[in-house]
Order: C-alpha cells, then sequence, then structure tokens
C-alpha cells in the first residue's frame, strides 16, 4: 500500500511561501527547486511528510502539500481557456455526474473539466469526449495524467459533436462549445431517458439560443441556468471580512432532462374553472 503521508517520486507537489505565493512542480530524484527564495533538493521532499515545512538554501521556510485537483488545474500548462475550480464542482453536481456513469463530453480544452469527470465516474464510469482541434490533445492528455494517472477509461474522438455523436444510451452530456444548439438534436437521440445535459456558456445571450432549442425540440425538461459567484473570507483576530478580489462571472451553466416530448392537450369549448 501506497503511504500518502509521505511525498513520493514523479508526484506533483506544491510549496507555499510566507506571502501565500505558490509554487508547483513534478518531483524527480534529480532536480532542484530554484526561485528567489533559494534552491531546495527535491530529494528533501521525496520520502518526506506531506503538510512539512521544508528550508531553501537561503534560510526561507515553505510549507509543502500535495496540491488537490482545483490546485493544479490554477496553475496547469494551457492551451485554451479552462473551466476553473468554482465551476468544475458545480458541474459535477448539478449534472449529477456519478460512479460508473457514461458521459459524452465536447471541448477537451486543457482538460481540466475532463479531469473532473474521470474523477467522479471512477474506474467503472467511462468518458468519450469530443474534440475538433487535434493539435491540443496531446498537452491535454499530459495535464490530465499529471492527476488521473490511469485514463484506459477515457476515449478521445477527432470530430465535430455538431455533426453528429456516435453513441447511444449515454447517462449524461457535457458540452463546452461555443454553439450548443447545433448539437440539440443528436443530444436527444444520444441520453438515456431522463440523462442529463449541460452546457458551460460564457455570454447570456448565447444561453438565449440555446435554451429557445431545447424548448423547440420539445424533449427537454426542467431547464435551468445558473452561475456560480465565489468570495473568499478574509478571517483573523482583527478582521472578519470580504477578500478584496473575488472570482466573480466565468460562464453560466445551462442543464436540463431528457423526457418524452409532452403532448398537447385536447381542445375543448368549455374552460371554465368547474372543468379544471
Amino acid at each position: 500500500m501506497i503511504d500518502r503521508s509521505i511525498f513520493h517520486n514523479e508526484e506533483l507537489a506544491l510549496l507555499i511561501d510566507r506571502k501565500n505565493r505558490r509554487y508547483l512542480f513534478t518531483l524527480q530524484e534529480e532536480q532542484v527547486f530554484h526561485s528567489h527564495l533559494g534552491q531546495l533538493p527535491h530529494t528533501d521532499l521525496i520520502n518526506h511528510t506531506v503538510g512539512d515545512w521544508y528550508k531553501t538554501d537561503r534560510g526561507h521556510v515553505l510549507l509543502g502539500i500535495r496540491p488537490t485537483l482545483a490546485d493544479y488545474v490554477v496553475e496547469m500548462p494551457r492551451g485554451p481557456q479552462i473551466i476553473y475550480p468554482k465551476d468544475l464542482g458545480t458541474i459535477i453536481t448539478v449534472a449529477d455526474i456519478f460512479p460508473g456513469a457514461v458521459v459524452i463530453e465536447a471541448g477537451l480544452g486543457s482538460g481540466s473539466l475532463t479531469s473532473a469527470l474521470l474523477r467522479a465516474v471512477g474506474p467503472t464510469g467511462k468518458i468519450i469526449t469530443y474534440e475538433i482541434n487535434d493539435t491540443t490533445i496531446d498537452k491535454a492528455l499530459q495535464n490530465i495524467a499529471k492527476v488521473i494517472p490511469d485514463t484506459t477509461n477515457l476515449s478521445i474522438t477527432v470530430g465535430d459533436i455538431y455533426a453528429g455523436i456516435n453513441e447511444s444510451d449515454v447517462d449524461r452530456v457535457v458540452l463546452d462549445v461555443p454553439e450548443p444548439w447545433q448539437a440539440i438534436e443528436h443530444i436527444g437521440n444520444a441520453l438515456v431517458m431522463g440523462g442529463i445535459f449541460l452546457s458551460f456558456l460564457p455570454t447570456i445571450l448565447q444561453v438565449h439560443r440555446l435554451t429557445e432549442e431545447l424548448v423547440k425540440d420539445g424533449r427537454f425538461q426542467m431547464i435551468q441556468t445558473i452561475e456560480t459567484l465565489l468570495r473568499p473570507w478574509h478571517v483573523s483576530g482583527r478582521s472578519v471580512r470580504p477578500d478584496h478580489r473575488m472570482v466573480a462571472h466565468s460562464g453560466f451553466l445551462t442543464t436540463s432532462v431528457r423526457c418524452e416530448p409532452k403532448s398537447k392537450p385536447p381542445d375543448t369549448a368549455d374552460t371554465s374553472d368547474s372543468d379544471l
């Protein structure tokens, strides 16, 4: 059994200085951490305690911890824009991504959403990602491998999800694409009854267009749009106040449930209250 209380070679480590500046890197036995605070050989951390304090050759003391997924997402090497941690957590919850689920995703990006989805479905689930730009795939896979070493349950289809979805009877569809309304017909065909569709969009005009198409399709109910605003607080012995900065708007999350189309009620000549 792996001892999770110590650092291991080839895993991520996060150093935090007294000003709360963060330094994320991969531990390697022959490497040395360099910064304006001095040098620290990686071997000083490897096989030593997570959550301990480590001193550089210039005498600066740093806290060494194992980064969370949220820590890594913020610091990961980027190509396309990422989905930030505050939205990742909400996506997993409102889309009800559960262990064992089969999820269609479109918009691989830098891999932040894919990493969160893989963690949520676990080894018994499956993520099928559509990505139209094959030049981003290698970097995204490298990012994902840092937090999800086993990606055997991830498959990537190089293609345009607007043109169609090959799979059927999937539990969830999660899109981070600019015009999701172009895929509504395919999403309705791919989802199981009761399956959930979620779309991440940056502007409310896109949300309005998407909602109109969901209603027009007729197979989607419980259509809802939310956004998440994250406001940290500063709590110390002398003051309790909101931080001066917050993570405000980053995008809108629109969800809907795949249902049978609602049949129109029969026409009646008398619609008085006595018949209701």
